[in-house]
């Protein structure tokens, strides 16, 4: 191994094998949704639906949808019941990371309609939004900005090659979104950004403020995009046909 394969000092890649938990019922903390779903309203818009899980397993997680307007041109989808429980935290990270809920952006043609998400290619962004959303209970482990999650080295979907995702700050949505101040606790707010194998890669030996930098000077947002450029593609030939 040399140095550049060598894992940056504050890597984090969130690995889990076995969960840690067995399954649980849960049902919604109706206080919690209530603020949540004000929180959203405040500072992003209007609710257009809420996706209410049937059966909970740990947390009760629903998904409230904003559709695509002038200032935010594009689908946002924001969990509500991450938060539910803490997180496990490890010494010195602070009182203040233990609680979080996710949010996604999407394109404004992408398929809304459940019917449409029978097809994987379109129901992938939502499978992921989810799973990391429980993933954190379920295994005993937490997610923070900076944290990359690999998906096995598999590509979400048949139509991309990204297989990680990037948990970043929220940059398409206000600053005064990223949390929310409840009596005792304090949530913030993590945007989802798939990556390729090759991000992943470079994260893990750069960091997460170099991949950051690339991503920002290759105007790469939180926007999911299956086919946008690869920002550490290989160069040459082959690399273009890759990336």
């Amino acid at each position: 191994m040399n140095d550049e394969d060598e894992l940056h000092p504050n890597a984090r890649l969130v690995e889990h094998r076995e969960r840690a938990r067995g399954p649980e019922a849960a049902s919604g903390d109706q206080e919690l949704i209530r603020e949540v779903s004000g929180h959203i309203q405040r500072h992003l818009g209007p609710i257009y639906k809420v996706f209410h899980e049937r059966t909970s397993d740990l947390i009760h997680l629903d998904l409230h949808w904003l559709k695509p307007r002038p200032d935010f041109p594009f689908h946002t989808l924001v969990t509500s019941g991450m938060s539910q429980r803490p997180m496990r935290v490890p010494e010195g990270a602070g009182m203040f990371a233990s609680y979080a809920e996710l949010v996604l952006h999407l394109p404004d043609d992408w398929p809304m309609n459940p019917e449409t998400w029978r097809n994987e290619t379109h129901f992938w962004p939502l499978r992921l939004l989810t799973t990391l959303a429980r993933m954190p209970h379920q295994y005993d482990t937490w997610l923070c900005m900076g944290h990359t999650v690999d998906n096995a080295g598999s590509p979400y979907s048949p139509d991309t090659r990204q297989c990680a995702a990037l948990i970043s700050p929220s940059v398409s949505t206000p600053e005064g979104f990223n949390t929310l101040e409840l009596e005792g606790r304090r949530i913030n707010f993590f945007s989802v950004v798939p990556l390729y194998k090759e991000e992943l890669e470079f994260k893990t030996r750069k960091g997460a403020e170099a991949l950051y930098a690339k991503l920002e000077e290759a105007e790469v947002d939180d926007v999911i995009q299956p086919n946008r450029p690869n920002v550490c593609a290989p160069k040459g030939i082959l690399g273009w046909l890759r990336g």
